[in-house]
């Protein structure tokens, strides 16, 4: 009790904000993780450890990164080839950026959007990756209290990224499975009454394409609703499009930009697009993250606001270059694509094998598993259940669709691109393994159901059949001399 008193003594000391509850950790997703962090699997060193398959991040190309990055010295101010502009890049820059930074990035947005679109450069704001972007365009469109509607499921992070510091609130939109979890103008317009009888005054509309945690993607008649729904409200839609490049099968990947380019009427101080290469070329240590809209206004505060979240002028020199090289950048796209195509085939037609669907996806470093007839009940508490015999007994750190505010109960998302060969092998047999013994446990308890049952209904017969001697008029207890007597 003295060491309760006195942490809340020193609580008080701080602000609400450092010690509130905000950023999430305490979700099963971040439980996930640490389960991980405290024993990490590892093929020889530690074998029996925890596989980390709650992770979205892309680890199937880095050796061809790795050649670009030899063969490239002079892109690195750390290298001898590249000395002699360290001076020039090591000095204050200004925080609209290097303007070859941000080229090189307007000119890859292009690309993995296969060239239907362009994208100014001067419209390009830097922040310390996706969640110093979601943030920064929450500051810039919402006050504390107002809210963004945000189509379920959805990534747990948005929670602190859009919510923490900001006072914003996220309100659901929901979806289902039994449309495959589509965004539909009625769910939309659902959400947005709701909150209006709320007294919750919606500021925007957050959309995920391609989805975390779904990997599918919004096709054009969507997304036209949904900019024909945020103008009809005059609310402002955000896009996070860091998936973009993710895609590895049809149909191909349709970014809003491309919609509203073909839109007559639209207003498009409306739209913003967060961008990152964490994703698309697997940097999510750099920390580049992108803010991209059509608001004059909110651009000129965004490039003030991303004073608190800038990225290195080393990183951005380095990526220029590499960004730039268009052959490089062609072969890493078509590369990548069909490297995670393969890894989510291997790892899906797994699954099936033993019984275990997924969503049918086609993009993102992730697949979302659906382990409803595995539950004890249709309930969260029974999912977390089951998700905690698979971290701690399966040894295999999956994320609960609780954590994305999924609707209904029985689905987790599997990340399946952050692992060698052998690593995503060892996860594969373990849940195969986890599915047959869980249903051979399942067979053996409906088989003694089905004895017991039997024995119940032979039970009941004999008593039935003992009945029926003991009531006929020749046996009856009546009928005995003593009772006569």
């Amino acid at each position: 009790m003295e060491f309760i008193s006195r942490n809340n003594q020193k609580q008080q000391l701080l602000s609400k904000i450092a010690t509130n509850d905000g950023h999430g950790e305490n979700s099963a997703y971040f439980d996930g993780w640490k389960a991980y962090a405290n024993d990490p699997f590892h093929l020889t060193d530690n074998p029996n450890g925890v596989i980390q398959m709650g992770l979205a991040e892309n680890q199937l190309c880095f050796d061809l990164i790795q050649e670009w990055v030899v063969n490239n010295p002079k892109a690195s101010i750390c290298t001898a080839e590249g000395a002699e502009d360290f001076q020039e890049i090591a000095i204050f820059q200004d925080y609209h950026g290097l303007p070859e930074f941000r080229q090189a990035v307007a000119r890859f947005m292009e690309k993995v959007r296969g060239d239907r679109v362009t994208f100014d450069p001067n419209r390009i704001v830097m922040s310390g990756g996706a969640t110093g972007a979601h943030e920064m365009l929450a500051f810039c469109l919402a006050d504390p209290g107002d809210a963004f509607l945000v189509p379920t499921p959805y990534y747990p992070g948005f929670d602190r990224d859009l919510r923490w510091r900001t006072g914003v609130q996220l309100f659901p939109v929901v979806c289902e499975s039994s449309n495959d979890f589509k965004v539909t103008r009625k769910a939309l317009e659902e959400a947005y009454e709701k909150a209006q009888e709320s007294n919750i005054k919606i500021k925007g509309l957050l959309i995920n394409n391609p989805s975390n945690p779904l990997g599918t993607l919004l096709d054009k008649d969507t997304l036209r609703d949904i900019v024909t729904f945020i103008n009809s409200k005059n609310i402002h839609l955000v896009c996070d499009e860091i998936y973009a490049s993710t895609v590895f099968d049809q149909p191909r990947f349709i970014s809003v930009s491309e919609v509203v380019d073909e839109m007559i009427g639209c207003n498009q101080d409306l739209i913003h697009i967060v961008y990152s290469l964490s994703k698309d070329l697997g940097f999510p240590g750099f920390r580049v993250g992108i803010v991209y809209s059509y608001n004059d206004t909110v651009v000129d505060i965004a490039r003030k606001m991303s004073s608190f979240g800038l990225v290195s002028t080393q990183t951005q020199h380095l990526l220029a270059s590499m960004l730039s090289d268009e052959i490089f950048i062609e072969k890493f796209i078509a590369e990548s694509s069909e490297r995670l195509g393969k890894r989510q085939g291997m790892f899906t037609k797994g699954l099936a094998q033993v019984g275990i669907s997924t969503l049918k996806s086609n993009a993102g470093l992730f697949f979302w598993m659906d382990l409803r007839r595995l539950l004890k009940e249709p309930t969260f508490d029974a999912e977390l259940e089951l998700w905690r015999i698979i971290i701690h007994e399966v040894k295999l750190n999956v994320s609960p669709g609780v954590s994305f505010h999924c609707s209904e109960p029985g689905w987790f998302r599997v990340c399946f691109a952050n692992m060698d060969d052998e690593t995503m092998r060892t996860a594969l047999r373990r849940i195969r393994n986890f599915v047959l013994q869980t249903k051979g446990l399942n067979n053996k308890v409906a088989v003694l159901k089905k004895q017991c049952s039997r024995s119940k209904l032979q039970i009941s017969l004999s008593f039935r059949r003992l009945d029926d001697f003991m009531n006929s008029p020749a046996n009856s207890p009546m009928n005995s001399p003593l009772v006569r007597t």
